[in-house]
């Protein structure tokens, strides 16, 4: 019961149906509950999101969900003050919305940019500027950045993502030391090639043309993460395990960053 008495906020969590193949958001929130944590899910996908709070609740969870669409600043006040009406404070924040857009930078059409800023730039500035005031009355709280390798050394598949990823990245140092006297940690988290649903869209026209799947070859351990292995490195940023870590890069990626 690491997370006991604790109240969390994920973004990006609907992909957490059991029987299906999870996101990263979704095996959070499933992680987290085990933990004991009161939950709030978060995510544009409501149908998904909401049978996964059904399920969290069928389970003995306390859960709620809420839609969200990152971009959306009346949408992220909306999600913290459910928290607090809800369950009196939040304590946590996971930021797992995202997507991503294929294409090098000739490619990439001002739309694809402006996309990927908006998602992973925006969007983690507006989760975290809309919980910090909550967290501050909770006597602190934990913040929890999902970037990218792609955000550390660059990434070939997308110019606009990698960029953003990047943004990301340093927002959650600034936002680290601005807020560190308030007992608000914020930390990002790096995964590498992890198997979602997300991934196995963008990566899809390659298999289904019965080709190997090219990341293999990137990673030293030979194999993709799972999302239940980048949720418990999520588990540990959220708890207080990780108390004195703030403005840290948590990488999770099977050694690509290590070539």
């Amino acid at each position: 019961m690491r997370l006991e008495g604790k109240v969390a906020l994920i973004s990006g969590a609907a992909m957490g149906v059991k029987g299906e193949l999870m996101g990263i958001g979704g095996a959070t929130a499933w992680l987290f509950a085990r933990e004991g944590a009161k939950l709030v899910l978060a995510d544009i996908n409501a149908d998904k999101g909401e049978k996964t709070a059904a399920q969290l609740r069928e389970s003995g969870a306390d859960a709620v969900f809420v839609p969200l669409d990152a971009t959306s600043e009346q949408d992220w006040v909306r999600a913290v003050d459910t928290a607090v009406s809800r369950f009196g404070k939040l304590n946590i924040l996971v930021q797992c919305a995202g997507t991503t857009v294929p294409g090098g930078v000739e490619q990439t059409t001002v739309k694809m940019w402006n996309q990927m800023m908006d998602l992973h730039g925006k969007g983690m500035f507006l989760g975290t500027k809309h919980a910090i005031p909550a967290m501050r009355k909770a006597g602190g709280g934990s913040i929890v950045i999902l970037s990218s390798t792609d955000g550390m050394i660059g990434g070939g598949f997308s110019a606009s993502y990698a960029a953003a990823k990047g943004a990301n990245r340093l927002f959650a140092r600034a936002a680290a030391i601005q807020y560190a006297k308030d007992n608000i940690r914020v930390n990002s988290l790096h995964p590498g090639e992890v198997d979602t649903p997300l991934a196995r869209s963008a990566i899809g026209e390659v298999m289904e043309q019965g080709g190997t799947d090219p990341r293999l070859d990137w990673i030293p351990m030979g194999r993709l993460a799972t999302a239940g292995e980048v949720a418990h490195s999520i588990l540990f940023l959220a708890s207080d395990e990780s108390w004195y870590m703030t403005g840290a890069e948590l990488v999770i990626d099977g050694g690509i960053t290590a070539r």
